[in-house]
Parts: structure tokens; sequence; C-alpha cells
């Protein structure tokens, strides 16, 4: 299982109707980006958040979270969170929204153009 599609769905619907959203497969996972920077994702059964280090302490202090450690060491601003900490609708929307205000805070991203 490379993720757990039910959390993808679950977390689509969180960012249902906005037009600013791109899925990305990223870290053997799948990623949500929000104009262009990463705001959340999935891997396994892990909800993936890049919340940035002004909420990081609040954020990985929250129950069933932790530092996303991917590399073997932990990621500053990038946390884990457990499926009991995202179990209740109402929480998983507030910690992808954590995320998407971390993505919407970022300078917009320049638009890549192609050499020929």
């Amino acid at each position: 299982m490379a993720y757990d599609e039910g959390l993808a769905e679950r977390i689509r619907a969180c960012l249902d109707g906005r037009r600013d959203v791109v899925e990305k497969k990223m870290f053997g996972g799948l990623t949500f980006m929000v104009g262009g920077h990463m705001a959340c994702g999935v891997l396994k059964d892990q909800l993936v958040l890049k919340v940035g280090d002004e909420l990081y302490e609040a954020v990985v202090t929250r129950p069933h979270a932790r530092p996303m450690d991917f590399t073997g060491k932990p990621m500053r601003g990038m946390v884990y969170v457990a499926p009991a900490g995202y179990k209740n609708a109402a929480t998983l929307r507030t910690l992808v929204d954590l995320a998407v205000g971390q993505a919407e805070s970022q300078p917009a991203q320049a638009k890549k153009t192609k050499r020929r």
C-alpha cells in the first residue's frame, strides 16, 4: 500500500472547490500542492502536513503527531499524524486548513518557461 486512498479522498473533500490544488506523487505517497507549494499529503496511512516553523511545535505536540522523519532525521516544519489523530472529520479539516494556510503564506511560484 503506497498510500491510503480513503484518506486521500477525505483530503480532497477538505480542498473541494479550490482551483489552486494540484496532486503529485511524492515520497512514495500523494501530495497536495496549493498555489504551487506543498500543503499536505498521504504516506501509507499517515497524514503528512507541511506547517512551517511557526506552527511546528503546536502541531507536532498534538495527540498522535510526530516529526516527519522520512530521511531518517526530523524534517523541520513537517509532521506525520497517525490515523487516530485525524479520524474525526473536523480534526482532519483543521489540520488540512493549517497546512493550506502555510502554503498560502509562501511567495507565489514563478511560472516555469520551457527552454528550447
